[in-house]
């Protein structure tokens, strides 16, 4: 395709895919989108990091030809007024298969709809994936942060952030008011704004799938659904249904229910079994604060996830090292999990963690695993060594406080 203001690299190549499998070229086209308000500088320090670890592991045999592509506050400087998603962002992500992001503008209450949720309705971004782990030396509320490790996937297309909701007063909510107090005799209030939740068993059953692939791709003991279903049984109450059906048609020489567990094996779990369990959302977010080291793999409805990632990621330092990922069948797009930050634009003063840890993920999603474990071990030290950020520094005794450039430079050091 012929981009208008799109420049894709002449010396670089698509990532593609055949039957589902990733085919990544020595120098491959790898898509960015810098981002609003400190999006530049987190950008600029995380790129630093990937370039230089590529070229240490891979000694200029392979390197990433990056190409730049357009949403939100530049996009309109680029494209015009009112085009904070171009079309053709939108077609490039398409063929060149693997984008990471800086934060992007969301306003609240009007104006443009979330361009982060756009996105994933639009290139059926079904699967938001966040890893959550304490890094040695992160400044952090809890006595043992060490005992979380978990990877949440949540689903991303649906339930309320499906975006079909009625302002109150207005004639949609007035007729849907109407309509259901009518015809199914129940008794929402007038002047009441009004949206629907919708959840499929096509879209739960396929975020399910995904966790539990990735649980015994990566050996892991159990995966927990996480639902409301006490109360919305027909909505999250499904979610938890339709998982565990999932878990049984497709995986069930795999896994094994924790009631089986308790009702045939006593407790003990049968040698290469995967356990597939549930929790209600909100006993799920004091286990993680009580018991986490008993929770690997979660898997949870859109909204649930959403609260619980920030939650969990808040144990273990907060959003400025949590990294995430919206991933299709063959999309993916990496991103930082927190906000523009605009009193910090400019300022060389934002931790850059969640962009550098989402090229982890990034790079390990392009199978290129010695990138993702040398930032990762790079990262590590130069955080266990108190070289950091202010959002750490000011937590910490004896930190030695850097701007971002100078974050990512000391990363670059302990390659």
């Amino acid at each position: 395709m012929v981009y208008k203001h799109i420049k894709v690299p002449s010396s670089g190549s698509p990532i593609t895919f055949s039957n589902g499998k990733i085919n990544v070229p020595d120098k491959p086209i790898v898509m960015f989108i810098e981002g609003d308000g400190t999006g530049a500088d987190i950008w600029g320090a995380s790129k630093a990091v990937f370039d230089a670890a590529v070229q240490k592991i891979y000694g200029g045999n392979k390197e990433v030809a990056w190409m730049e592509i357009y949403a939100g506050e530049k996009s309109l400087d680029v494209y015009g007024e009112n085009q904070w998603l171009p079309d053709e962002t939108i077609e490039a992500i398409k063929e060149f298969k693997v984008a990471i992001k800086g934060p992007l503008t969301t306003p609240v209450g009007g104006g443009i709809r979330s361009l982060n949720v756009s996105l994933r309705q639009i290139l059926d971004l079904y699967a938001c994936v966040r890893p959550v782990k304490y890094y040695t030396g992160v400044p952090s509320p809890m006595k043992h942060p060490e005992l979380l490790d978990i990877i949440l996937f949540r689903e991303n297309t649906e339930d309320v952030y499906a975006g079909i909701e009625f302002k109150d007063g207005s004639p949609e909510a007035e007729d849907l008011i109407n309509y259901i107090n009518t015809k199914f005799k129940k008794n929402i209030r007038p002047n009441s704004g009004i949206g629907i939740k919708p959840m499929s068993e096509f879209g739960s059953a396929r975020l399910v799938k995904k966790a539990i692939e990735y649980a015994i791709a990566n050996n892991k003991k159990s995966v927990t659904l996480v639902h409301k279903g006490n109360i919305m049984k027909f909505t999250e109450g499904s979610f938890k249904e339709w998982g565990y059906k999932v878990a049984a048609q497709e995986f069930g020489d795999k896994t094994i229910t924790e009631d089986e567990v308790f009702k045939n094996h006593n407790g003990i779990v049968p040698e290469g079994k995967i356990v597939i369990k549930d929790r209600i959302a909100d006993s799920m977010f004091q286990q993680l604060l009580l018991r986490p080291a008993e929770y690997e793999v979660l898997a949870t409805p859109n909204l649930n996830g959403d609260y619980l990632s920030d939650a969990a990621a808040a144990q273990v330092g907060g959003l400025g090292i949590a990294p995430g990922a919206n991933i299709s069948y063959e999309v993916a797009i990496f991103e930082a999990t927190h906000g523009t930050a605009p009193k910090y634009a400019g300022l060389n003063k934002i931790n850059p963690g969640s962009v550098i840890l989402s090229g982890v993920m990034m790079f390990e999603f392009m199978g290129w695993n010695d990138v993702s474990k040398s930032i990762e071990s790079a990262i590590q030290k130069t955080i266990a060594s108190k070289t950091v950020t202010y959002d750490f520094a000011r937590l910490m005794d004896g930190a030695t406080e850097v701007g971002t450039r100078e974050f990512a430079q000391a990363i670059i050091k302990n390659l």
